[in-house]
């Protein structure tokens, strides 16, 4: 990273001090104290002056000014800046709250990264200017190995990069994330979709009565996802079916669904101990949380000796109803996604069992 002379009437710059200009054309310029095996340090002031001259004496004597936190710690014009910005937009608010807290997690995680191992400077306070695919990539790759997470990160990046470039934002001008590639997925799949064997020996080791079998059932049987499942009790009946609002994009997009009670799920549901607004508590007589439950179920997988999680059985209940001939738009009625290509995967896999029995028998 070269030093930038952004004005020859301006004081020559001691050693160890670089200057950037952000956004480049803008006449904004940052300056940093910037030693080997050392975090970088933001020299605020004008060069020059007592008061500068100073703080570069107490740098190069190893005297370190404290760190400070929090959003007024961040620098305009760098990312650590610009993604502050986006925790206050209606983009990220407006997300449900599992989304922003998981959206958050995955750009902080980056902030915190450092660009290079010859620098103890980290994303957080990278100028906006030098933030490029090439710095996208590097935050991807940190993840190697972990493909969902790493192509987390990209999706991250270009969600807050979409919302800085839209005209009524305009703080880019550009997308650097938006041509990085994803990498490949381990298990392009997803999760494990359970069998009927597997849902046979789950329910052989936790029968009707018990609260595994009534959250196989309700999984099986809904096709909801672990954060629609936790809230799902009594007040959601009307007449044989259940009435409700996905959680997923409630606040944004909404999905309103009714689904009718399965005999099935009617036994189980008759039959199980449940607390008086959710159907599925916890031993403390309280409501799961979405990550509580799925963490609950994967035991009592464990237990029955299967290798498929809570997503799976909505996965396995959309199989189902393709298996049975259902078209891609019952299925949606029933699972609630918005769009054909998630469940056409059911859909084709069914046909093409279909077809394939129908071949053999010619």
């Amino acid at each position: 990273m070269g030093r930038v002379r952004l004005n020859a009437a301006r004081p020559r710059l001691p050693r160890y001090v670089v200057e950037y200009e952000v956004p480049k054309g803008s006449g904004k310029w940052f300056v940093y104290f910037r030693r080997k095996g050392q975090k970088d340090v933001r020299m605020r002031g004008t060069p020059g002056t007592d008061e500068w001259e100073e703080l570069y004496r107490r740098l190069l004597a190893g005297h370190r000014p404290e760190d400070r936190t929090g959003p007024d710690a961040i620098d305009d014009g760098t990312l650590g800046w610009l993604i502050e910005q986006y925790y206050r937009s209606a983009d990220y608010l407006d997300l449900d709250e599992r989304t922003r807290r998981v959206r958050k997690s995955i750009l902080d995680q980056c902030l915190a990264e450092s660009p290079s191992e010859k620098t103890q400077l980290t994303f957080r306070d990278i100028p906006l200017a030098r933030f490029t695919a090439k710095s996208v990539a590097i935050l991807r790759d940190k993840k190697e190995g972990k493909p969902e997470a790493a192509n987390g990160r990209v999706k991250a990046i270009r969600a807050v990069f979409n919302w800085a470039g839209k005209p009524e934002v305009g703080l880019v001008n550009a997308n650097p994330a938006r041509d990085v590639q994803y990498r490949a997925s381990n298990n392009p799949d997803g999760h494990h979709t359970w069998t009927i064997e597997e849902v046979e020996q789950f329910e052989a080791r936790h029968p009707i009565g018990t609260k595994a079998r009534l959250a196989l059932g309700l999984l099986l049987y809904t096709g909801q996802r672990r954060s629609d499942i936790v809230l799902l009790g009594r007040q959601h009946e009307k007449s044989g079916w259940l009435r409700f609002t996905q959680q997923k994009n409630k606040r944004k997009n909404p999905v309103h669904l009714e689904i009718p009670i399965r005999p099935e799920l009617r036994e189980i549901l008759d039959a199980s101990p449940v607390g008086e607004m959710v159907y599925l508590v916890t031993e403390f007589n309280k409501p799961f949380t979405a990550n509580g439950f799925g963490n609950w179920f994967r035991d009592r997988c464990l237990e029955a000796g299967v290798p498929g999680r809570a997503h799976g059985l909505r996965k396995a209940a959309a199989t189902r109803l393709a298996d049975r001939g259902a078209t891609a738009h019952e299925i949606m009625a029933i699972t609630g996604h918005k769009t054909l290509k998630e469940v056409e995967r059911y859909t084709r896999a069914a046909s093409q069992k279909r077809l394939a029995e129908q071949a053999i028998k010619r």
